[in-house]
């Protein structure tokens, strides 16, 4: 006699935990292996010979993949559903990983760099339909969860690959990306045992009887939140990417180390605070209307502020972009269809890591061009501005949407 789905699953505290649990290592399997690669660039670099422009291609290639391979993923949800995709991800991101670790040259490095951005960008759409269907009561918080684990997989591999993980392999830089591929391993098979039972499987899979998965490039919601994610991202990536050479060409080398860190941590204290606080905050202006107005605070703090005021702007920095993406996260499971989460989320995804492409080579001619160092973060003190103006559309939409929903 089979067991009832009462009897046989948790319910309750536990399967919410369960759950809990599950999307915060999916979130740390984002980005795990990709934050390996900048600790030990030096020392591929000197290993492969490498010249700064092919430094340049094998680091931007990650954030390339995220906008081409997302509709690609929400190609594989719709033919063979969520889970099956999070976990194909997964393993592709691992093996990439791993072929890194054996890469003779920098083409097979290259080629090996594009499986694992292709995992991770496959994954990405997944884990929306998934908060859907695992925590439907509860989006705001599984989306702060899976985005928690994703900051915590940036801070792992940057905190531990040189002073740990470099000396207990071959104290080169190929031990450290076989050591990262095992995680993403391991959360695989855990996720694959323990995903929660039928009926949430059934949710998480049941996409693919869908045959829609092309976003829908008319509707106003994508390009919404896919360009108010984008300037977001476009901050993170290209502040990273700017603040040591700015730093150093104005004569400030000696803040670059601790506002690279105050970056970085700054966006785990917003992401502990919307464990709790995401659910009610997701769907109101105010928090994305202030986000943008300190982003821009923070980046102009950044520009001409003396060094106190530059790391305490850093850290605001990485305070409020970690904000507007766990709660732009949480959108496409609470505004979409359940049939087309996965189809806006590839959208957004699109969009926004498109900005995070295009940002940062404009930011490179403002410098160019004007010859002034600063002159690299007008763009994305812009996407602040663009962030406050769209902020307000979120109100209407969150509205429309209950109503449809309701």
């Amino acid at each position: 006699m089979k067991a009832s789905p009462s009897e046989s699953e948790p319910s309750g505290t536990a399967r919410l935990l369960q759950a809990g649990v599950l999307l915060w290592l999916a979130g740390i399997g984002l980005r795990l292996t990709i934050l390996a690669v900048p600790p030990v660039i030096p020392l591929i670099r000197d290993d492969l010979s490498l010249s700064a422009t092919e430094i340049g291609v094998l680091t931007g290639i990650p954030a390339v993949l995220f906008a081409l391979a997302a509709i690609p993923g929400s190609l594989l949800i719709a033919r063979f559903g969520a889970l099956t995709t999070l976990l194909v991800g997964l393993l592709a991101t691992a093996a990439g990983s791993a072929f890194r670790g054996i890469a003779p040259d920098i083409w097979f490095l290259y080629a090996a760099t594009v499986v694992t951005g292709f995992g991770v960008a496959v994954m990405q759409p997944a884990l929306p339909p998934l908060v859907r269907a695992w925590m439907p009561q509860k989006i705001g918080f599984g989306t702060a969860v899976y985005a928690n684990g994703l900051l915590i997989g940036e801070v792992l591999p940057v905190a531990l690959t040189l002073p740990l993980i470099v000396p207990l392999t071959d104290g080169g830089w190929r031990g450290p990306f076989l050591a990262w591929a095992a995680p993403c391993v391991v959360f695989a098979v855990v996720i694959l045992l323990f995903a929660p039972g039928r009926r949430a499987a059934a949710g998480a899979s049941g996409f693919a009887s869908n045959r829609k998965w092309w976003p829908d490039w008319n509707s106003g919601l994508l390009w919404r939140i896919g360009i108010m994610f984008g300037t977001v991202n476009a901050m993170y990536f290209t502040i990273n990417a700017f603040v040591p050479d700015i730093l150093a060409r104005t004569g400030r080398d000696d803040l670059i180390s601790i506002t690279l860190t105050a970056l970085n941590v700054g966006q785990l204290p917003a992401s502990l605070l919307l464990l709790v606080f995401a659910g009610r905050l997701v769907r109101k202006v105010w928090p994305y209307v202030a986000c943008g107005v300190g982003a821009v605070v923070a980046i102009l703090g950044i520009m001409f502020g003396p060094p106190s005021v530059v790391i305490a702007c850093a850290l605001l920095n990485g305070f409020v972009d970690a904000g507007v993406l766990i709660l732009i996260f949480a959108l496409p499971p609470l505004l979409a269809k359940p049939e087309d989460v996965h189809r806006l989320a590839a959208g957004m995804f699109t969009i926004s890591y498109s900005c995070a492409v295009i940002t940062p080579i404009l930011s490179g001619l403002a410098w160019d061009l004007s010859g002034e160092p600063l002159a690299a973060f007008v763009p994305v003190l812009l996407g602040g501005v663009v962030l406050i103006v769209l902020a307000p559309g979120i109100g209407g939409v969150a509205r429309a949407s209950r109503d449809v929903h309701a």
